[in-house]
């Protein structure tokens, strides 16, 4: 397998086709490379164009998620990020490339022992792994200039807005299936808050977050 070209056509015909324009994402994603995040099971679809199986209830985000994702967070070079859902660290990386520090949340034992080992071996050294729940954030290290989870949500928690700056942003994938929407939301204020839907997809639930009330009638 020709990995160069591989990720190469993973860029050009998955990734860019999906309005992921911004020069220095698709340049990250050379650097970065997707098959050293990937379970060795796996590693001949690290750039096939869907969600690939971690655990018996965790995926990893397929690589235009993942990217477009990256692109919408418009990080800064100084920007504090908390990443809720580490997965195998593909995702940490790319956010350790672009931000001053990233704290990263995983509540799988084994795939936070995995996130960790590959970040070591990538040489990202700016990337903390956590071994815990993120539902609740990380209140002792808030305020964030950047939340990302990095999968499903029913809805985004009060509590996790609480911890952005002002003018911080939190992105996360919205809804139930079929319907998931990206939401970018941006504390504008001490108690305001804006929301922006972005762009339709489906992702895994991330563990620990409430689900949406059931109707009755």
């Amino acid at each position: 397998m020709n990995l160069e070209q591989a990720r190469f056509n993973m860029i050009e015909q998955q990734i860019r086709p999906w309005d992921v324009l911004d020069a220095s994402v698709l340049e990250l994603l050379h650097v970065v490379h997707r098959e050293d995040f990937v379970p060795e099971a796996h590693r001949i679809q690290a750039f096939v164009d869907t969600e690939l199986p971690l655990t018996a209830t965790r995926r990893m985000l397929a690589p235009r998620v993942e990217a477009r994702l990256l692109q919408e967070l418009k990080l800064q070079r100084h920007d504090t990020v908390l990443e809720i859902g580490a997965a195998t660290g593909h995702l940490a990386a790319l956010l350790g490339h672009k931000a001053q520090r990233v704290i990263a949340l995983e509540a799988d034992a084994g795939l936070a022992a995995q996130a960790q080992a590959n970040l070591k071996r990538a040489g990202v050294l700016n990337v903390t792994v956590l071994n815990q729940d993120g539902a609740a954030g990380l209140s002792s290290e808030a305020p964030f200039d950047a939340i990302l989870l990095s999968g499903s949500v029913a809805f985004v928690p009060q509590s996790l807005l609480d911890q952005l700056k002002v003018g911080g942003r939190l992105l996360g994938i919205v809804g139930d299936e079929p319907v998931m929407r990206a939401v970018l939301v941006t504390r504008v204020g001490a108690s305001d808050f804006q929301s922006v839907e972005l762009f339709d997809t489906v992702a895994g639930r991330l563990p620990g977050f409430a689900e949406s009330p059931a109707f009755s009638f």
